[in-house]
């Protein structure tokens, strides 16, 4: 499990780049989109393969957008279709 906390940007299972405002009692992590500011973007660690992103990677993501990442990261994973 990804150790996430207040102030990262994690990737989640929607592959948008998020900043993290919180991660509650039970491992699901919270925050807002940074591609649309979609509000709450709810994970569970437990349950989910989330990555921490850079700063760079995020603008990235923004850049490209939600679908192009995804398409990318199944053809480089075809196990996670």
């Amino acid at each position: 499990m990804v150790a996430v906390k207040p102030g990262d940007i994690y990737e989640d299972v929607s592959f948008h780049p998020c900043l993290c405002l919180g991660v509650d009692e039970t491992g699901v992590v919270w925050g807002i989109s940074l591609i649309d500011g979609s509000y709450p973007r709810e994970t569970d660690l437990y349950m989910s393969g989330i990555r921490l992103l850079t700063i760079e990677q995020a603008w990235e993501w923004k850049t490209k957008g939600p679908e192009r990442i995804a398409a990318e990261y199944k053809a480089e994973h075809p196990e996670a279709q």
